[in-house]
């Protein structure tokens, strides 16, 4: 027994150092949460890899999902006083992304007979969004306010915003900053009121945000 047991603590042992030697070798992440990373300046959005997916109940039996991209935007940065840092994003609309192709049209058709259209219309603004606000919350999470335009019409949203990466593309060499948001906002205040309550009238945001700094 004592044999045995001597036996496996060696096999652990052999494994445990494989690990650590896989460990070693395996290439690090360009990107890692280190805000030690991070340096003051001003970004732009990389549209390649940003985008804004939302999401909605269908009558109670589940949620429908779409997605925006080729988004575009800045941002000021100074990890030293995140309160000075400022956000502003531009979303095509237009170029929304849904897994239906009817459901797309429906997005962006003409209200029938002259009327206004159920949703966005065939020719829409982008939205835009602009922060007026920026509160540091944790080490790697803020919370950023500011006033959403969208068909239209502008109200404000808060947006949850959690720090995911800082570092160098290796494609682009540019010093990089990565970030997720979400937020929940009330469509009907948009007027976009086609079918409320019954397709649920809150939405759900997620962003999903790098920038390169310019």
């Amino acid at each position: 027994m004592k044999k045995l047991l001597a036996a496996l603590a060696l096999a652990g042992a052999g494994t445990i150092g494989a690990v650590s030697i896989a460990a070693q070798d395996a290439p690090q992440l360009p990107g890692v949460v280190d805000a030690s990373r991070v340096t003051a300046g001003t970004y732009a959005l990389d549209p390649a890899h940003t985008l804004v997916s939302w999401r909605v109940n269908h009558f109670g039996f589940n949620d429908y999902i779409g997605l925006f991209g080729n988004i575009s935007g800045t941002m000021e940065l100074d990890p030293a006083n995140i309160a000075t840092s400022s956000f502003d994003l531009l979303i095509p609309i237009a170029e929304v992304t849904v897994a239906s192709s009817g459901l797309k049209d429906h997005l962006l058709r003409a209200g029938k007979d002259g009327k206004a259209p159920d949703f966005f219309g065939p020719a829409p603004e982008p939205a835009k969004f602009v922060s007026t606000n920026v509160r540091q919350t944790g080490e790697t999470s803020a919370l950023v306010t500011g006033m959403l335009t969208m068909n239209g019409k502008t109200g404000p949203v808060a947006i949850l915003v959690q720090f995911t990466g800082a570092g160098a593309n290796p494609m682009s060499k540019a010093e990089t900053i990565g970030f997720e948001g979400r937020a929940v906002i009330d469509r009907t205040q948009w007027g976009i009121d086609y079918a409320a309550p019954m397709v649920g009238k809150e939405v759900e945001l997620h962003i999903s945000a790098a920038f390169e700094k310019q």
